[in-house]
């Protein structure tokens, strides 16, 4: 394990889950995109960054950071080392995120846009991507953003979605698990982070598959 010094020290443990009342206000402002009233546990984001490696200078991406629940986890699993780049298309909390990170790269973007973002930063492929996006803000129609993200990954690398486990049955959640098996050959059901408020699950597809057509 790499003895590295972080770049910055971790935040300090909180009572509640960072950035709770911002992330209040952008669920207020649009609950579609938001997805939830509270930031993600420590719990889920330990989960949802497992894949993230403990040695070596990898690249990892996050979409929809939000607050910042599991940037946290990865800086620390991290320590300075690779790449950790956050693409957040809301503004406010890309701002928050430069606040309590400022060595973070933080890109205000669409998840559609990853390939040029990574282009643009002189790097090939993630070996991470960690997406902590609602089911809902997967676009329906192609591209689709599983495609997307999984011509960005090394052939090695894997991608992590979480999931609400009273969301599971819907349709946009039974369409990303579609569209997941299409993109990835292996997609993993991990279990219920009943830790979690409300409890939620984490989805991890590797290997992924050649594009299609």
């Amino acid at each position: 394990m790499s003895t590295a010094a972080p770049s910055t020290p971790p935040p300090a443990p909180q009572a509640s889950p960072a950035g709770t009342g911002a992330f209040l206000r952008e669920f207020l402002r649009d609950p579609l995109r938001t997805a939830s009233a509270l930031p993600s546990s420590r719990a889920l984001a330990r989960a949802a960054t497992a894949p993230v490696p403990a040695t070596g200078d990898p690249v990892v991406v996050e979409l929809g950071p939000g607050t910042g629940a599991f940037t946290d986890v990865i800086a620390e699993r991290l320590g300075g080392r690779g790449h950790h780049l956050a693409v957040e298309l809301n503004p406010r909390l890309a701002a928050l995120l430069r606040v309590r990170h400022p060595g973070l790269d933080v890109a205000v973007a669409d998840a559609a846009e990853l390939p040029a973002l990574l282009a643009d930063r002189g790097l090939a492929r993630a070996d991470v991507v960690v997406s902590g996006l609602p089911w809902a803000a997967y676009p329906r129609d192609e591209p689709w953003l599983t495609d997307v993200v999984a011509g960005c990954l090394h052939p090695d690398g894997a991608l992590t979605q979480f999931g609400y486990s009273v969301t599971r049955a819907l349709p946009p959640a039974r369409r990303l698990r579609r569209r997941l098996a299409a993109a990835f050959e292996e997609v993993v059901h991990g279990r219920a982070v009943l830790a979690n408020v409300p409890p939620a699950f984490v989805l991890t597809a590797r290997r992924p598959r050649p594009p299609r057509g």
